[in-house]
C-alpha cells in the first residue's frame, strides 16, 4: 500500500432503538458485528461496528443508536446514502429478501452504468446496493442464508449532497487523490487508484438543498483511509496547510484519528488502520462482548445496568 488515502475507511450513523438496529443490520443484511462497545462521549449508549469476518477498513458501518431521539433529514453538507456492492447477479435475489422481510426498496435502476436498488433501513437512512461495474473481490461475511453469491462485499461508495461540487472536489483530488471519473447531470463521481474497491465519492450538487438535522437515519461522518499514524500525522499537516481546522490525533481504540469539516460541511474523518478490532477479541468472537474504552472500565456494571436490553 501506498503512502495515500486508501478509499473509504467507515462510515458512522445515526439510529433509534438498539434492537432494532442490531436486527436489522445482522439478520436483514447480514452484516458481522464487529464490535459492540459504547459512545466515547455518551457512554450510556451503545457504537455498533457492523462489516465483514475480519471487520476490514472498507466494510465497517458504525451506528450511535439513541433510544428515543428524533427524526433526522438529509440536506446539504450531509452524507445522503451509502452504497454497498453486491454481486452482479444478486439484485433480484435482494429485492426479494427486502420484500420477505417486508422493506419498502424501489425498483433497480441505473446510475453511472451500474444497476443498483434502493431502500432505507428502519430509522430512515438510504442503503444502495449496487451491482458493481468493476470486479470486487472482497470475501465477504457469510450466514445460512446469505451466502457468497449474494452476501455484501463492503462499500461500493459514499454520497455527498453539496449546494456547491467545486470546493469539496478541490480536498478530493488536491489532497485525497480523487479524480473526477464522470459526470452525469448534477451527480459527479469520484474515485481512487489507491485502492480497488471502497474507493468511489459520488456528489450531488444541489445549490437549492436546505440544511439537514443530523439525527436518526442520518450519517454522521465519513471516515476516509491510510495505513498508519506516520501517514495520518502526514496529512494532518497538508489539511491544516490549506487552513482548514483539524483535530489532534485521537485513539479511538482500534483506530487512530482526525476530523475536519470539509468547505460542503460534511464532517470527514482519517482513520488508521492499525491497531484493528482483534486488539481485544479473537477473530472468532469479535463482536460477543461488551468492549469498554479504558476509562469507562471502572465503571462497568454501572454502564451494563443503563444499556438498553439486546437480547
Amino acid at each position: 500500500m501506498e503512502n495515500r488515502i486508501l478509499g473509504l475507511h467507515h462510515i458512522t450513523a445515526i439510529a433509534g432503538n438498539a434492537k432494532r438496529n442490531l436486527d436489522f443490520y445482522t439478520k436483514v443484511l447480514g452484516l458481522r458485528l464487529v464490535k459492540k462497545t459504547v459512545n466515547f462521549d455518551d457512554p450510556g449508549t451503545y457504537h455498533f461496528y457492523f462489516g465483514n469476518e475480519n471487520g476490514t477498513p472498507g466494510t465497517i458501518l458504525t451506528f450511535f443508536p439513541w433510544e428515543g431521539i428524533r427524526q433526522g433529514v438529509n440536506g446539504a453538507g450531509m452524507a445522503s446514502e451509502i452504497g454497498y456492492s453486491v454481486p452482479l447477479d444478486s439484485l433480484d435475489f435482494w429485492s426479494d429478501r427486502l420484500k420477505h422481510y417486508k422493506v419498502s426498496h424501489d425498483e433497480p435502476t441505473e446510475k453511472f452504468g451500474e444497476k443498483y436498488i434502493s431502500f432505507r433501513d428502519p430509522d430512515g437512512l438510504k442503503i444502495n446496493l449496487i451491482a458493481s461495474a468493476t470486479a470486487d473481490t472482497r470475501k465477504p461475511w457469510q450466514t445460512d442464508e446469505l451466502n457468497a453469491d449474494v452476501a455484501t462485499k463492503g462499500f461500493h461508495n459514499v454520497t455527498l449532497l453539496l449546494k456547491e461540487v467545486a470546493p469539496t472536489a478541490k480536498i478530493l483530488t488536491d489532497i485525497f487523490g480523487y479524480k473526477l471519473l464522470k459526470q452525469e447531470g448534477i451527480f459527479y463521481r469520484f474515485k481512487t487508484d489507491a485502492i480497488e474497491n471502497a474507493s468511489i465519492v459520488d456528489i450531488i450538487e444541489a445549490p437549492g438543498a436546505g440544511r439537514g438535522l443530523v439525527a436518526a437515519g442520518t450519517n454522521h461522518h465519513v471516515a476516509f483511509r491510510v495505513k498508519d499514524d506516520n501517514i495520518l500525522m502526514d496529512y494532518r499537516e497538508r489539511i491544516e496547510g490549506v487552513g482548514l481546522n483539524i483535530t489532534p490525533k485521537i485513539d479511538r481504540d482500534y483506530f487512530f484519528s482526525l476530523y475536519f469539516r470539509e468547505p460542503g460541511g460534511v464532517l470527514f474523518e482519517l482513520a488508521t488502520d492499525n491497531p484493528g478490532f482483534t486488539k481485544d477479541e479473537p477473530l472468532e468472537q469479535l463482536g460477543t462482548h461488551l468492549k469498554l474504552p479504558k476509562q469507562y472500565e471502572d465503571a462497568r456494571i454501572k454502564i451494563e445496568k443503563v444499556l438498553p436490553v439486546l437480547d
